[in-house]
Formats: C-alpha cells, sequence, structure tokens
C-alpha cells in the first residue's frame, strides 16, 4: 500500500507510515492512499 502527501504529491510506502506519520520528503503531516483508476464502461444502444 502507498500514501500520497497532500502537501507535496510524494509517495510513501505503508511500513514508514507506521513507523513516524510524516512525509519523507516535505514532512507534511496529511497522506491519503493511494487509488486505482476507475474505468467505466458504457454500453452501446
Amino acid at each position: 500500500m502507498e500514501y500520497i502527501c497532500f502537501n507535496c504529491g510524494g509517495t510513501v510506502k505503508a511500513d514508514e507510515v507506521v513507523r513516524r506519520i510524516r512525509c519523507l520528503y516535505c514532512g507534511g503531516r496529511i497522506l491519503y492512499k493511494k487509488r486505482p483508476k476507475i474505468v467505466k464502461s458504457v454500453k452501446a444502444r
């Protein structure tokens, strides 16, 4: 699992977040989970 820093956009791995909840690059404390892109299919009529 990876987290993304809200402040700088840096990627932080889950094992780093367990030890301390801070971005390794800028020191930001707001991180959110990286979500997979959702592809919506459109049905033809």
